[in-house]
Order: structure tokens, then C-alpha cells, then sequence
């Protein structure tokens, strides 16, 4: 029996993403999943049909079962937000024939496919939440086929062949995340395979599943407002003549805000969110500052410099002020509901126009904008 190469061609998009240095973000991490759907293949009736009629029969008609429900479990690491590594374990199912011959006899055979795959991942975000990735890798697949005969079909030389083989696969999908940690995929695969009767050809397996990211933290909610008692009614009051009025006070112009600037390339590595050692450090005195102050609010503004697209830079912004602000409120003991963080796209540069030319992301370009790249506090209301 043999799994004939089924027609038409799947595409594999978006693969050969360049990962350089200046493309990685703080999206690594490990996954894992489930997959179900369609596995289908195609017998190869003619040469079955062929084989039959070179040994005697005068007729041959073939019943074919080329689809089944096939599944994976599989794994991964993300390196970054444009390529992944993957690998793990498929059941294509069982696919089979049944041949009537004359003189009056049967054939029947029966193939099961099941294995272990390793892929490259390559993913083409289009949204912050709906991607696109396309695969190709190695599967090493196991075989194992059973061939039966009735009536003038008897003589069947190996009933129960078996082959295990690597070949190579690939496919392409799209991916949905519901949340940062949840996502659904769909997806369609070509696994190329031996069958253990020295012929190779190629299943399909068309699937949906779900993907679960390891480690994603869920933000904290917003404060919620405090609820404001209902005014009790107005009770009667006796009018008196008002007292004469106090003499005219100029009130005392409110507190400067005070703000303070740090360097982005001193809290942060290139690209990441998380808070160094050396930045600690620095972030440590201000907290002993703001220790036991009374203040009305602090606002924490993350800012970027000009290279990558507006929806990175925020992202990258807005979790390098949040990363500030979480660290303030362990460190000082400040409520969370006094601070608020937010981010910027690169709109709001320190560097002056003109200073820093080009738009290609050499190192030069990003030692000028250095300055750009920083996370600032203004503490508003200190008394």
C-alpha cells in the first residue's frame, strides 16, 4: 500500500524573519499545546490494482478510507516575537483499503501513523493578539501495517510491515490570543512519510487547538474608586447673623512638582522590562526619599526613542514605567492607587531635531538617541 503524494500545495509564510539583535523584545518564554482535526491521505489504487492483475486476476475494484482524526501534544520556546522552536508528539491516525478481486477474493490493508516532530517557527504579527506563523522541520514517523486476504487471496507474503524513518514536514497557520497566556491556532500540515512497503508519500492534517504560554503575569486591576456615602438629609438651622469676615490671607502658592530623570539604559537592558541590579540601586534612593512623604500623586513616564513601530514602542514604554512603579511601591511602601504609569511612542525626544540622522537602526544611531530612551518621575504635591 502506498500514500501517494495528495494534490494541491500548502504555503509556508512568513519563515525567513530576520531575529537580529535589535528585533528582540521581552516576548521569550515557554508554551505548550493541543491540537485535533482531519488527517487525510490517498491509497495508491493503480498501483495496488497493478500489482493484483500481475498476479493472475482477471478484475479488481478498490474501496478506499483515506481520512481519520489525527491530534498532536507539542511544545515550544519563543525566543522572540518572530521566531520559535518546537517540537513534539503526532498520531496521524489509521488510513486503509479493500480490494475485490476475480476470482471472487479480497485484499485488505491498513496503515497507522503516529511519531515525533522537531520544527523551526517563523510568526509574522499582524495585531497585537492575531499573528500568522508558517513551520518546517523533521518528522520521524513509525508504520506499521497489516494486510489481510479471503478466497482466492490468501497468499499474503509479510502481513504486518513496519518502518520507522525521518522526513521532513511543513506548515503554515494562524494564532488568536485571547489573553497574553491563551490563544487559539489553526493550522494545516504536510507530513512527509514511508509506509513500510518501500514507497513514501505525504498525509495532511488539518487541526485546530489551543496554545498555553508558561510564566505571562496578569496585570494588576485598577484601583477601584471608593464608594461615597449618600449626603443625609439637610436638617433646619436657626439663621444668625453672619460673623464679620476675616481679614484678607493670600494662600500660599501649591508645592513644585519635582521631577526626576533616569536613563533607560541604566534601569533596563536593550529592549527588556525588567529592572537591573545596577538600576535598583538608583531607584533605591529615590524610594528612601519618598519614604514617609506626603505627596499627592506620582506619575511614571516611560519614554522610547524613535526606531520601531508605534505599537512596539508603547508596549516596550508602557511595561518599563509599570516595571517602575511596582518597584517603588515594594520598595517605599507607596499605595499603588498614588501611582500611575503610563508609556510613549518616541513623540516626545530630548535630542533636538536634526541631531540624530537616519533612520536604519546602526549603533550609532542608537548611541545619539540615548538620551530619548528614559523613564521619568514627577512626584506632585510634596509637602
Amino acid at each position: 500500500m502506498k500514500l501517494a503524494r495528495a494534490s494541491g500545495t500548502l504555503g509556508l509564510a512568513a519563515l525567513a524573519v530576520i531575529a537580529s539583535p535589535l528585533a528582540v523584545a521581552d516576548d521569550s518564554g515557554w508554551y505548550g499545546g493541543l491540537n485535533i482535526g482531519q488527517s487525510r491521505a490517498k491509497i495508491d489504487d493503480a498501483k495496488i490494482t497493478s500489482s493484483l492483475l500481475g498476479q493472475g486476476f482477471t478484475g479488481v475494484s478498490i474501496t478506499d478510507d483515506g481520512r481519520d482524526t489525527g491530534y498532536k501534544l507539542f511544545g515550544g520556546y519563543k525566543i522572540n516575537r518572530n521566531f520559535a522552536v518546537e517540537g513534539g508528539y503526532f498520531d496521524l491516525g489509521r488510513f486503509g483499503f479493500t480490494a475485490t478481486t476475480q476470482p471472487p477474493g479480497t485484499l485488505s490493508g491498513t496503515i497507522k501513523l503516529k511519531g515525533l516532530n522537531l520544527d523551526a517557527v517563523g510568526i509574522l504579527p499582524f495585531t497585537e493578539k492575531f499573528s500568522a506563523f508558517g513551520r518546517v522541520g523533521m518528522n520521524y514517523a513509525q508504520a506499521r501495517d497489516s494486510f489481510s486476504g479471503t478466497g482466492s487471496v490468501i497468499n499474503v507474503t509479510n502481513p504486518n510491515p513496519s518502518k520507522r524513518e525521518a522526513n521532513y514536514k511543513f506548515g503554515a497557520g494562524l494564532q488568536y490570543d485571547f489573553t497574553q497566556s491563551l490563544g487559539m491556532r489553526l493550522e494545516a500540515e504536510r507530513y512527509r512519510i514511508n509506509d513500510a512497503v518501500s514507497n513514501k508519500g505525504d498525509v495532511d492534517l488539518f487541526s485546530v487547538g489551543l496554545v498555553y504560554r508558561f510564566g505571562e503575569k496578569t496585570r494588576a486591576p485598577a484601583p477601584r474608586a471608593e464608594t461615597v456615602a449618600a449626603a443625609p438629609a439637610p436638617q433646619p438651622v436657626v439663621v444668625t447673623p453672619p460673623p464679620p469676615p476675616p481679614p484678607a490671607v493670600t494662600p500660599p502658592p501649591p508645592p513644585a512638582p519635582r521631577k526626576v530623570t533616569f536613563s533607560a539604559d541604566s534601569l533596563f537592558a536593550f529592549d527588556k522590562a525588567t529592572v537591573k541590579p545596577d538600576g535598583k540601586q538608583q531607584l533605591d534612593k529615590l524610594a528612601a526619599d519618598l519614604r514617609g512623604a506626603n505627596f499627592d500623586v506620582i506619575t511614571v513616564t516611560g519614554h522610547t526613542d524613535r526606531i520601531g513601530t508605534h505599537a512596539y514602542n508603547m508596549k516596550l514604554s508602557t511595561r518599563r514605567a509599570e516595571a517602575v512603579k511596582a518597584y517603588l511601591v515594594e520598595a517605599a511602601g507607596i499605595p499603588a492607587g498614588k501611582i500611575a504609569a503610563r508609556g510613549t511612542d518616541g513623540s516626545d525626544p530630548v535630542t533636538k531635531p536634526g541631531e540624530c540622522k537616519g533612520k536604519k537602526a546602526t549603533k550609532a544611531l542608537i548611541a545619539c538617541l540615548q538620551p530619548d530612551r528614559r523613564v521619568e518621575v514627577e512626584v506632585s504635591g510634596t509637602r
